[in-house]
């Protein structure tokens, strides 16, 4: 029991999954023991395997406390901060869940504002990075879905004005490269987004600068998207705040 609960927190700490290898040298359980647990695990449903790496479980969630999603909260607002103050813009992180857009989090200050949500976001997600960044994680019918029910539609005379140049701009996205728009949203403000993709969840953080920063934009970007790499690697971000 003492050696699966040792699993258990271990995969608890890694929310982008971890293979058996890696719980095994960090627990200092046997290779084959870990497996064995591993697999009674998966089986009693506190966690779940996908491509090799575990995760937490519908019963492990269950089980897990509000006080223990308020640290997983905190842990993501902790980092929006520590990015937000280092890169210099506001951050937001976002994710697509149940068919919807939703922004989970925004870090700014009064120097560097977020931009105003004038236009709802779920309903404009051809229109901001975040919307593009999001749509472009998902496959072609989940798209199609998505526009079907919020159609295309100007938002700025930036915005892209058609659902099908909308698409192919989607389907010519680089995975993770980051997704870029220039006042389709807002006037007077650009956006970048990088994706974050976890299983079958679509996430993304993004950034946002005033237009005369413009040229800030993607090195911002690109540091964002390595600060975000390096924390992958050591804390947990929370999927599902």
């Amino acid at each position: 029991m003492q050696r699966a609960m040792r699993l258990l927190e271990r995969v608890a700490e890694h929310e982008y999954g971890a293979p058996a290898k890696q719980l095994a040298r960090e627990t200092g359980l046997a290779l084959p023991t870990a497996y064995h647990l591993l697999r009674t695990l998966v089986h009693e449903g506190y966690l779940r395997r996908e491509k090799g790496l575990f995760f937490l479980g519908e019963a492990a969630e269950r089980l897990s406390s509000r006080e223990a999603q308020q640290k997983r909260r905190s842990t993501v607002v902790d980092a929006l901060a520590r990015w937000r103050d280092a890169i210099g813009v506001p951050v937001y992180y976002a994710m697509y869940r149940d068919g919807e857009i939703e922004v989970m989090c925004v870090s700014d200050t009064p120097g560097n504002p977020a931009v105003e949500e004038w236009a709802d976001f779920r309903e404009t997600a051809h229109a901001h990075a975040i919307g593009q960044c999001l749509l472009s994680q998902l496959d072609e019918e989940a798209r199609r879905d998505h526009l079907d029910r919020y159609p295309v539609r100007p938002v700025t005379p930036y915005t892209v004005r058609d659902g099908n140049v909308l698409m192919k701009r989607l389907e010519s996205m680089r995975r993770m490269a980051p997704v870029v728009e220039r006042q389709e949203y807002a006037l007077g403000t650009v956006c970048a987004a990088i994706p974050i993709t976890v299983g079958t969840t679509a996430a993304t953080m993004a950034i946002s600068l005033p237009l005369q920063q413009a040229d800030r934009l993607l090195p911002a970007a690109q540091r964002l998207q390595d600060e975000v790499g390096r924390l992958l690697g050591s804390l947990a971000i929370s999927i599902s705040i």
